[in-house]
């Protein structure tokens, strides 16, 4: 009876400062962070050639954490009225100029009003340490790309959505999850980041390669704290010319798109020789899950995944788990997981994306 009163008690007077909390946050001035100056880089920099059939304009926003985020807007030209709107982003390691340009540019041909976004920590966008990431940080670039958008006097605030790539596929379902606004959310051969990082790739990681892991990545922060920076990882993918018959395919395949000429680009992370990811980008996703409230995710859901990609077992699970009556799993065949990071193939379904959106965003 005791512990009733406690709990009860408790629940009262967590209540009262919650209600007390609010009132307070209502009637204070609020403070406004301002947007960072970042110098864009203006010419045309992209794997893809412009389109002619589409404006593109360097643009800049917040997130709620105060971090500015670089992107292209992508509009397309001769159009009236307001339109449906979609904001791109991933893979994970990658920049705007890469894959999620390609998307978004493509989706901007089809008449949507298009972002590609740099995540916090990458790319153009602001954010210290370089080369970071954050499950709940990046997630919520994919709320402040609907704030943005939803800004712009030609685009209808009820008819956006997201999509996102490879590791960002993850991070736009967990958006989904929590931000109402998003009428519609796709990924293209998706990854669960917190799942590949806490349990390896399938889920092959045993107990003691999880805490051997755990060890190594927080014995590196008394380098960090001694140093005053953030350890860099080395390069996040060999060198093509180094791939050998011993090299497992998928990394193969990630050398031969972020390390060539098809795919790189000098501020992405997946490309650059000098040093990738921080050392302890870990630590967060292994231990804070991603997707945890999939089953509340609402809003209409394209999952797209490759035939022979490695990463299709994510995509598969994942459908499972998303709530909404209104889903749908498309894998494409004889595809692999970069064959969707480009058209070189011919294998991104963009007809399906289109009217995905197209049914989804009216």
């Amino acid at each position: 009876m005791k512990l009733k009163v406690i709990t009860s008690a408790l629940l009262f007077s967590t209540t009262l400062f919650g209600a007390t909390a609010m009132a307070d946050i209502r009637s204070q001035t609020v403070i406004e962070i301002p947007t960072q100056t970042i110098q864009l880089e203006q010419n045309w920099d992209k794997i893809f050639p412009k389109s002619d059939k589409v404006e593109h304009h360097k643009v800049t926003f917040k997130n709620r954490y105060g971090i500015t985020l670089a992107a292209d807007l992508y509009i397309p030209k001769d159009v009236i009225g307001k339109l449906p709107a979609v904001a791109v982003s991933g893979p994970f390691g990658a920049v705007k100029e890469q894959s999620s340009g390609l998307y978004a540019q493509t989706l901007a041909e089809r008449g949507f009003i298009t972002v590609a976004f740099d995540p916090s920590f990458t790319g153009e966008s602001s954010g210290l340490p370089r080369n970071q990431a954050s499950g709940d940080i990046n997630t919520e670039d994919f709320s402040a790309a609907i704030d943005y958008l939803g800004s712009l006097d030609n685009v209808d605030q009820n008819r956006i959505g997201i999509l996102g790539v490879c590791g960002w596929g993850g991070m736009a379902l967990n958006a989904a999850a929590i931000d109402t606004r998003i009428k519609a959310v796709a990924t293209s051969v998706m990854y669960d980041m917190s799942r590949v990082i806490s349990k390896g790739y399938n889920d092959s990681m045993t107990k003691e390669q999880r805490l051997a892991m755990k060890q190594a990545l927080n014995d590196s922060r008394w380098d960090d704290a001694k140093n005053g920076y953030a350890t860099k990882n080395p390069r996040n993918n060999i060198p093509a010319d180094q791939i050998t018959d011993e090299t497992p395919k998928f990394m193969a395949d990630y050398s031969r798109f972020y390390t060539t000429e098809r795919g790189f680009h000098i501020r992405a992370a997946n490309s650059n020789p000098d040093g990738s990811w921080v050392l302890t980008m870990p630590l967060s996703f292994a231990n804070m899950p991603l997707l945890s409230y999939a089953n509340e995710i609402s809003a209409a859901t394209l999952i797209v995944a490759g035939e022979k990609a490695h990463s299709r077992y994510f995509s598969e699970d994942t459908f499972k788990a998303v709530g909404s009556q209104n889903k749908e799993l498309v894998i494409v065949p004889d595809a692999s997981h970069t064959d969707l990071y480009d058209n070189r193939t011919n294998k991104i379904p963009f007809d399906k994306f289109e009217q995905f959106f197209k049914d989804n965003l009216k």
